[in-house]
Formats: structure tokens, sequence, C-alpha cells
């Protein structure tokens, strides 16, 4: 079985989805085959990060010259696979990126492409994927027919990133075919929102308020406790889409899906779509005032109080030690 996984960097470094897919890769080849990286851009300041999480070789396009990837890379790999290395399985992180590839490469491969997948299992040449539905009450299992290279995208945390201490991996060139009109799009800027502390969706604690803070200025006590606690703050759809903290601060099914070892969710009910993106957690510790919310049915810790007591006694507490 060779494994292709399209790997993205942050800040010169491969992101978290990227070397969690390289481990899961790296496990599923463990008997034969061999995983390859395919990095739309210079792969050689991540190389060596890639070799220690499984990849052998790396495929890289250059530098795209501030086009969209999408076009580029789907246009790269289906270019390689022509060429005669043609794999069983490529992977992609679910994100913006992984989406646009995976499904300009479906069409050019004319090959189904699954998506927004949690696991997945190898016997022999049947490659298996599960995939939460209804908001993650259901688990579906889809088995791909046909021949390869088969397609898939995978949740953030849906593994964990471990190093194998490999040596660093061999870049080749993929270049981009001339992709005429269709390559036209670029970039024209980047908005890169400014923050302090680990990421949310990598860090080993996060704090997380919902509607029960009431008002937008009490989300600071969020932001306090989580600071303390060296960990990250987030944020229930509800006060998202109110306006109160941006976006990227959402932590559920339309947001990011978490999976630190402490989640404190504060004022927080438990709406579906929010658990699935947090029940991951090692702990949960839930406060609300709503005995009933439907929260506590996952917290390995429930405090039943008003959350404007409860937080500002524990950051008093945490400020004293």
């Amino acid at each position: 079985m060779n494994i292709w996984v399209f790997a993205q960097e942050a800040a010169g470094v491969p992101t978290s989805g990227t070397l969690e897919l390289l481990t899961k890769a790296r496990s599923l080849v463990a008997d034969g085959g061999h995983v390859t990286a395919f990095v739309g851009g210079d792969a050689t300041a991540i190389a060596a990060s890639l070799g220690e999480h499984g990849a052998t070789k790396v495929y890289a396009t250059g530098d795209l010259g501030g086009k969209l990837p999408g076009v580029a890379v789907s246009a790269a790999m289906k270019a390689v696979i022509d060429g005669g290395d043609v794999p069983d399985l490529i992977v992609f992180p679910q994100t913006t990126e992984g989406r646009d590839i995976i499904a300009r490469l479906s069409v050019k491969l004319d090959r189904t492409a699954l998506t927004n997948n949690t696991g997945i299992s190898i016997e022999g040449a049947t490659v298996s994927v599960t995939t939460p539905i209804f908001g993650g009450n259901t688990l579906v299992t889809t088995t791909f027919t046909g021949s390869g290279p088969f397609l898939a995208t995978f949740r953030p945390k849906s593994f964990a990133a471990e190093s194998a201490g490999g040596a660093a991996a061999e870049v080749v060139a993929a270049p981009v075919p001339e992709l005429g009109a269709t390559g036209a799009a670029a970039v024209t800027a980047v908005h890169v929102e400014e923050s302090t502390g680990p990421k949310l969706d990598e860090a080993a604690i996060v704090v997380s308020g919902g509607r029960g803070l009431g008002e937008a200025a009490k989300y600071e006590m969020v932001e306090t406790l989580a600071k303390l606690l060296k960990g990250a703050p987030g944020a229930s759809r509800a006060i998202v889409d109110a306006g109160w903290v941006p976006y990227s601060y959402q932590v559920g099914q339309t947001g990011k899906v978490v999976k630190p070892t402490v989640y404190i969710a504060a004022g927080i009910s438990g709406a579906t779509q929010h658990m699935v993106g947090m029940k991951g957690a090692k702990n949960i510790i839930a406060i609300n005032k709503d005995k009933e919310a439907p929260i506590f049915g996952i917290a390995d810790l429930g405090i039943v109080g008003d959350v404007h007591k409860v937080l500002p006694k524990l950051i008093e507490a945490l400020q004293g030690r």
C-alpha cells in the first residue's frame, strides 16, 4: 500500500494535521509500501520533519508565485500520476486547501472522494473510512470499490502525531503543468489574525465561553482564565454568531475540533454541534447554572452554579498561587 499525504506548512513548520496524517499513514504501511508527502510550494524547510513522521519522499511543486494552490497542486498531482507513480490512497487534512485540491483531483482522476472522516482501516487492498453523521451520534463505515487512487479527507485530531525519528525525506520536483486561464487566480492579500498563547486546536487546555456569560464584555473572564492556565480561549457558535468573538474561536462541528487534556465549558449548554467539536477531550469540566444542561452528560466534572460567581473565584485562586 502506497499512500500520499497532502502536506501543509505554517510559519516554516508542518501543520499538526499534516503530522497526524503522516503518523497514521506510517502505521498503515507498516507491512510494506511507503508514505509520500506532497507539498504545494518549497519543501526544503520541512523535509526533515516530514521524514521524522514517516515520509520517505516528498513531491514539491516549488514556489507557486502567489497562485491559488487548489488548481496548481491538483494539476501537479495528476501529472505525477500520469507519469507512472500511482498511489493506492491519497489523504488530505479537512482544511480549505485540502477540500479544494481533493475536489479538483476527484474530477481529474474520475475517482470518488470521501470527506470529513475520522477513521481509516486497510485490509489487504480494501480501504474503508469512518465518518460521523447526525452531529457525531452515528458512525458510518464506507469502503472504496474499484481501483485507486482512493481519495479521502480527515478531520483534525482524528489521529495522534508521533515522531518515528526517521531521516529527512528525499525532495523530488513535481512541476506544475501549464494551467492556462484556469490558473490565473492569485492571492492578493493575506490577513493573519493576531494571537498570543497556544493555538486553539493544539492547546493542552481550552477554556470556552457560551451564551451563559450574558454579554460580550464578560468573555474577558474566559480569556483571563485561559491565560492563567497557559491554555487557549474558545467559544460556542452562539456567541460567535452574536459577534462577541471572532469565528476563529469557535469550537464545534462548523468550527475547530479540539482534543485537549482539559476542556472547561463556561456557560455552554451543550448543543450537539458544539459537543462534536470537544467531546474527545480527556477531561471535561462544565460550569452551568442549569443542572439539566446537556453538557453535563459528557462532563467528567460538573459544577452547577453561576458562571459569574465561579469563574472569578477560580481566577482569584489561580492568581493567588
